[in-house]
């Protein structure tokens, strides 16, 4: 009796880290969509393919496979690589969103470099 509640409620709590996951893997591939494909190949980080690719397939696996089987948890990973490592180099090629909008490549972080003069 206590170990089918226990049971139970381990895989309450795991479906919902799964769901979790898949809907952050979800909006990871949104993510990945609406870069531009220059922003890939300027941050060296493969193609923009290959990475929605990665991502559609990690998305459908934690929708469609139990999470303690092993390919789900390789979309985990691929998620992961994106978030920590593709996403940053992204934002940092394309200007990221940072309180510095609309100013020249020159601008240092006080102001206009001007060379000296």
């Amino acid at each position: 009796m206590v170990e089918s509640v226990l049971i139970y409620g381990f895989q309450s709590i795991l479906s919902w880290v799964q769901l979790a996951l898949g809907v952050y893997a979800a909006v990871m591939l949104i993510d990945a969509a609406t870069r531009r494909e220059d922003a890939y190949r300027a941050a060296s980080k493969q193609t923009k393919g290959m990475w929605l690719v990665f991502l559609v397939i990690a998305t459908a696996l934690l929708f469609l496979l139990p999470l303690m089987s092993f390919l789900p948890i390789i979309g985990v990973i691929a998620v992961i690589v994106y978030t920590v490592d593709v996403r940053p180099a992204l934002k940092q090629v394309a200007g990221g969103r940072g309180p510095r909008r609309g100013g020249s490549s020159s601008d240092g972080p006080y102001g206009p470099y001007n060379g000296g003069r």
